[in-house]
């Protein structure tokens, strides 16, 4: 697992399910209770275990995503 201070990791609980999500804001995927969830302080959303794991690869220090630059208009 990816560790980041972009995030805060918790487990998913049944207040958080029926106050906040029931889905992970990036890929729409079930969350259930005792899943471990991140929250993204970026963003201010909740996200599973794999999307965060994915953002986090694109993130630098500052938690801003980095975009590789292209050579041209089409690539």
């Amino acid at each position: 697992m990816s560790k980041s201070v972009c995030f805060i990791t918790q487990e998913a609980t049944e207040e958080i399910l029926s106050r906040v999500t029931k889905v992970c804001a990036e890929c729409y995927s079930d969350i259930h209770v005792g899943d471990m969830i991140h929250y993204d302080m970026q963003n201010y959303r909740y996200l599973c275990e794999r999307c965060q794991e994915e953002l986090c690869e694109k993130m630098n220090d500052e938690c801003e995503i980095i975009v590789e630059e292209s050579a041209g208009l089409f690539g």
